[in-house]
């Protein structure tokens, strides 16, 4: 039996322990200092903080375990669903990381029926170790690497802020646009809520605050959440954001993830319409577009558009310029010829 020693930096050591505040940072390695698990490195100096923490540390390892009996362990008593290979040839962080591989072992063992169930990230983290945040914030996706999982092998779904969304009724199918900014939103559901039908041409009855590049992830809630009527098949769902390159790759990427379940494309007239508001306002007056955005688009956007229209809204962003969604009001909306609001 042998006794390891490795080098850590304090950032290392906070970095593992999961605390943001630096009063948890620091209780978290007092605690590793008077359990003995690390020592200071000597000629390392203090980080400047009160109370101030060294720099550096050794980090000892506890007595290695019989290596015959951990092997026979690995091969004999782990599930086949938890790839022992990386542990085998790595005996000393098998020991240290032990106590929770059982446990992962142990779920897969004694309750096979619970994977079953899909269940968000923080529940399954707390099924199997006893810490909801064990997933999230501290070990568990390395632990998992060295298992040959991956956190989806458990099962597990990611949750993110819900989708905000106002429907006129819940008809089916129906017209649902999802909206990347939130004024836009909030002017659009208060069109809705006057009686307004028309949206552009486009018969509008739910729509969604896509919070910009968060409909990414929110979006996979759509399908979790939603109510029936909102994930009916046949409902023609349409996107709206800004006339800029961000906007547009935020588009390309909803559309790349979930166009082929629902159908998702640009609301073509929409953006005309911010494009004639531009016109008559003159280019100077359109704001200059973030120098550091990525221009890297893939095309499927220009799909909805002629030729003629395309060369405008190129146009527009190869001069430096975007046209924002803000540049539509409610008036906007309430002088469209397609709606008869009484």
């Amino acid at each position: 039996m042998t006794i390891a020693k490795r080098k850590r930096t304090l950032a290392e050591l906070l970095a593992e322990s999961g605390e943001t505040e630096y009063p948890k940072q620091y209780e978290y390695i007092a605690s590793l200092l008077q359990s003995g698990k690390v020592i200071p490195v000597k000629s390392a100096p203090l980080n400047g903080r009160r109370p101030a923490l060294c720099t550096a540390y050794w980090e000892i390892a506890e007595e290695l375990a019989d290596e015959d009996k951990l092997k026979e362990e690995l091969l004999f008593r782990i599930s086949p669903k938890i790839n022992t290979d990386y542990y085998l040839h790595h005996l000393s962080t098998y020991q240290k990381e032990r106590e929770q591989a059982l446990k992962l072992n142990r779920f897969f063992v004694e309750e096979t029926d619970a994977v079953k169930d899909t269940v968000s990230l923080n529940e399954r983290s707390f099924q199997i170790w006893g810490r909801e945040k064990f997933l999230q914030r501290e070990q568990g996706n390395k632990l998992l690497a060295h298992c040959g999982l991956k956190p989806e092998d458990l099962n597990i779904y990611r949750t993110t802020e819900p989708l905000a969304y106002y429907s006129v009724d819940r008809s089916t199918p129906q017209g649902i646009l999802i909206l990347e900014n939130k004024d836009t939103f909030y002017t659009m559901r208060r069109f809705l809520m006057e009686g307004g039908r028309f949206i552009f041409s486009a018969e509008i009855k739910s729509v969604i605050y896509g919070a910009g590049k968060g409909v990414l992830r929110s979006f996979e809630d759509f399908f979790f959440c939603m109510e029936e009527y909102m994930r009916h098949p046949q409902n023609r769902i349409l996107y709206f954001g800004d006339l800029d390159y961000e906007g547009i790759r935020i588009y390309e990427q909803l559309a790349a993830s979930f166009g082929t379940q629902c159908g998702i494309r640009p609301h073509r007239q929409a953006y005309l319409k911010m494009l004639e508001i531009a016109g008559q306002k003159g280019g100077d007056f359109l704001p200059d577009c973030e120098t550091q955005q990525n221009k890297n688009i893939e095309g499927s956007f220009w799909e909805t558009f002629s030729a003629e229209e395309i060369r405008q809204m190129q146009t527009v962003l190869e001069t430096g310029k975007y046209i924002p969604q803000e540049i539509i009001n409610i008036s906007d909306l309430r002088r469209d010829p397609c709606n008869m609001i009484s």
